[in-house]
């Protein structure tokens, strides 16, 4: 028996055991291996400099992804927090999403016009559905989407371990979510979408932050926790492989040779 179970049915989904939800604070040694590794990660693939916004997770801010900011940076991008203080999930109607006076399109547009490029986003956890609703309305001006343990995708949003947290800070809750709501987030953006999950996810079930395959989406497994995501050294490649592809030219990520024992895909059962 697989220690991580594959994707199953939706219906199935229940929120990360305690156990996992313990081993979060992993994070910190996550973060040790990020500066440890730091001179390494320098012969990651390296960009074309267009600009890439960065989403913070619930309850961060722009400080949290400054790590992964600087790694960007140190690529050649031009990287950019979102500019809107700490993430509390206000603003999100749970009949009909992310209307545009919640996530300030202002910030891509000026962005995108700066630098006369379209923009890759990237969001952690609840930044990543920002990103991709914003991919969606506006996807003129996106490159890419790739998100990271981003709860998404599940036709059981109460499947995490801080439902009481954001229903008390956001102001929702979460069986307030309309099922055609749901159907409509879980869709890709019209833009390539790459979703890097872990199943070792203590906060947000993995199974809900998983894309529906198609030729311009696709899933990456690691190993990791939740909140160690954004300065994860295998998460951090990822993010330089899938950002330095040409603009129009996006293919899945490559798994061959070493990266097949490092990164899972979907159907990997024994894999964790």
């Amino acid at each position: 028996m697989a220690l991580f179970p594959t994707f199953f049915p939706m219906s199935t989904i229940n929120k990360p055991s305690w156990l996992l939800a313990a081993l979060e604070g992993r994070s910190l040694y996550e973060f040790g291996a990020f500066t440890m590794t730091f001179p390494l990660l320098q012969t990651a693939p390296k960009g074309d400099g267009h600009p890439v916004i960065v989403y913070p997770g619930f309850l961060t801010s722009d400080l949290s992804t400054l790590p992964l900011r600087l790694f960007l940076t140190s690529r050649g991008y031009s990287s950019y927090g979102w500019g809107m203080g700490r993430n509390y999930g206000r603003g999100i109607d749970m009949t009909v999403g992310v209307p545009e006076d919640a996530i300030s399109l202002q910030r891509l547009e000026k962005v995108v016009e700066k630098h006369g490029q379209k923009a890759s986003l990237i969001g952690w956890s609840l930044g990543g559905v920002y990103a991709r609703e914003i991919a969606r309305q506006r996807p003129d001006l996106v490159r890419q989407v790739i998100t990271m343990g981003s709860p998404f995708n599940g036709k059981n949003p109460e499947a995490t371990n801080v439902q009481a947290l954001f229903e008390k800070f956001s102001g929702h809750e979460l069986s307030e979510i309309t099922p055609e709501l749901i159907e409509t987030v879980r869709q890709p953006p019209p833009v390539p979408s790459t979703a890097i999950f872990t199943r070792t996810d203590g906060i947000a079930a993995w199974e809900n932050c998983v894309e529906p395959e198609s030729d311009y989406t696709e899933n990456i497994g690691v190993v990791s926790s939740h909140t160690g995501l954004g300065w994860n050294p295998m998460v951090l490649w990822i993010l330089a492989d899938r950002l330095a592809q040409a603009e129009g030219k996006w293919s899945p990520f490559d798994r061959k040779g070493i990266k097949s024992f490092i990164y899972s895909e979907l159907e990997d059962e024994s894999w964790w």
